[in-house]
Order: C-alpha cells, then sequence, then structure tokens
C-alpha cells in the first residue's frame, strides 16, 4: 500500500468526496418527501373548450374532480366524452411538467445520470 492512498487507492479526497455525495443523496431524499406531501396538496387544472370542460388533477396525476358546464351537456356524449379527454390530456401534460420541473430544482447542482 503506497504512502497516502488508504485502502486501495481510495484516499482521503476521494472518501471526501464520497460523504459529500452521501450528503447530498439524503438531502435529495428529505426533499423528495417533501415534495411528495407537496404535490399531493397541488392542484392541476386542465381545461377543453375555453374553460367549458376541466379537469383537476393533483401534483401526483390523482384525479381529484371534473367540472362540465350546462353548456356543453346539451352536446351528444362524443362530444362530451371528447372534451372531458382533451380536459385530461391538458391536466396531465400540466401535472407532468410540474413534476418535472420540481425534480429539476431538488437535483439542481447533482450530477445524476438520468435526472
Amino acid at each position: 500500500m503506497s504512502k497516502g492512498q488508504g485502502f486501495g487507492g481510495f484516499g482521503l479526497g476521494k472518501m471526501k468526496e464520497l460523504a459529500d455525495a452521501f450528503k447530498k443523496a439524503q438531502q435529495v431524499q428529505e426533499g423528495a418527501k417533501q415534495l411528495q406531501e407537496e404535490l399531493e396538496q397541488l392542484e392541476i387544472q386542465g381545461e377543453a373548450q375555453g374553460g367549458l370542460v376541466k379537469v383537476v388533477l393533483n401534483g401526483n396525476q390523482a384525479p381529484q374532480r371534473v367540472e362540465i358546464s350546462q353548456e356543453v351537456l346539451q352536446e351528444s356524449a362524443e362530444v362530451v366524452s371528447d372534451l372531458v379527454t382533451a380536459a385530461m390530456k391538458d391536466a396531465y401534460e400540466k401535472s407532468t411538467l410540474t413534476m418535472r420541473q420540481r425534480m429539476e430544482e431538488l437535483t439542481s447542482g447533482l450530477n445524476i445520470p438520468g435526472l
């Protein structure tokens, strides 16, 4: 074993890097737990036909409610179905973007492959 290298060439500098990485991972884990709680409370609204149909999801993409205006109810079942589907897609896209942005904020400054 060469002087100052520690176990298997894993010197003190590498140990500090490893400790820092563990510390950052723990911070991310704590932040992820807090983020999960925030997302549960968040409401994201998708719309169709200028807001005549609204779908609300929480930040974890769980459906919360659907609002359909009386005006839309005069349409055929097929039209109502299409509008609800469009509002769902809008809400889903918005919630996915929100989740991605929040995760990027949480992991900013970290070099984690895949994030």
